[in-house]
């Protein structure tokens, strides 16, 4: 079924359409990330236990693939992956001419050095953007997260380097605690959606579609919602579709460890409440690097907020001419560029 006003606003407020088969156009069949099922997933109790079964599985892949690469943040979760490459093996961390990376880079060559790893800095800049996204956009028939042309651009640097397979640790946090700024709080049904919602459709839309339809799936009561369980299966698939599409577009195979893991016990709120998300991937990070502080969470950067601080906004009809520009995030921007940049592709 076409809609393009319904997917439009969900992209906005979701940063994907999350109904299948609505599509913006005939022939614009778009794709969602569909997650491991829980029966195929391997149950870890401690820090061990990930140790161990990380471990078998990368044994598994090198026994396929001779060339491993990573994509490497300065967080703990690719860090602790890094950790299981044999020495020699490529890592892609994003870089910026602006220096907003500068933290995220220099801790990245810290874990390059521990293991012997051929370091790469990646540039992203708006000709980045303007090359890759419509790439990673036809792919998936839909407007694209602002991290898949970066991904993009990595995969077409490894391919070249001669790695076969890329290593990713995306899924760690919606695993083992991560998200702790969304999942800590007692939340009310309207509050977190609230909190949720990336960009209101009706702020910047001339003809917005009410989006709450996905947040009632997951109500519990008058004013409840499971948030836990929203989290798991709507923040995956948006949040893991982006690397599908863009290692897909790339026609370069990726794999997360973590997305074959599952919590045995159940989360304990009560740390992740005390400043200790993802107390079992931080196990690990001790493990692997006992003389390095554990860092707090660094999401895999992007430069959208030095990149568009001016740009003026969109000027296509399906846009409202009053968007305060000035109120936006570079990554709510980011929505509205990319939106408009596919709307000129149909």
């Amino acid at each position: 079924m076409v809609n393009k006003d319904f997917c439009l606003s969900s992209y906005i407020a979701f940063r994907y359409i999350w109904k299948d088969g609505v599509d913006f156009a005939e022939g614009f069949q778009h794709k969602n990330f569909r997650p491991v099922d829980d029966e195929n997933r391997i149950p870890v109790k401690t820090s061990n236990d990930i140790d161990r079964e990380i471990q078998k599985q990368f044994d598994e892949l090198y026994a396929k693939y001779d060339s491993i690469g990573i994509l490497l943040s300065g967080g703990m979760d690719s860090a602790n992956l890094a950790a299981y490459l044999k020495p020699g093996s490529h890592a892609y961390t994003f870089n910026s001419v602006s220096g907003v990376f500068d933290a995220d880079v220099e801790r990245a060559k810290v874990y390059c050095k521990k293991f012997q790893l051929n370091h790469h800095l990646i540039d992203i800049t708006m000709a980045d953007y303007e090359k890759y996204t419509p790439i990673v956009m036809r792919h998936k028939f839909a407007p694209v997260h602002s991290i898949e042309p970066q991904i993009y651009k990595a995969a077409e640097m490894a391919k070249k380097d001669g790695v076969q397979l890329m290593i990713v640790g995306e899924s760690a946090d919606l695993i083992f605690g991560g998200m702790d700024k969304l999942i800590s709080p007692e939340w009310t049904f309207d509050g977190f959606a609230n909190r949720y919602t990336f960009l209101d459709p009706k702020l910047v839309l001339t003809n917005p579609i009410d989006q709450s339809e996905l947040y009632e799936k997951y109500r519990t009561g008058a004013d409840s919602i499971d948030f836990m369980r929203f989290m798991d299966e709507v923040f995956s698939i948006e949040s893991s579709g982006s690397y599908m599409n863009a290692f897909g577009a790339a026609w370069l195979p990726y794999y997360d460890p973590y997305a074959k893991l599952v919590m045995a016990d159940p989360l304990d709120m009560q740390r992740v409440r005390k400043g200790e998300p993802k107390y079992l991937v931080r196990g690990l990070y001790a493990i692997k690097y006992p003389e390095l502080e554990i860092p707090f969470k660094i999401p895999m950067p992007r430069p959208v907020d030095t990149v568009f601080k001016e740009w003026e906004g969109p000027k296509r009809p399906e846009f409202r001419k009053d968007i305060p520009m000035d109120k936006l995030t570079g990554n709510q921007k980011w929505q509205l560029w990319c939106a408009e940049q596919f709307l000129n592709m149909l």
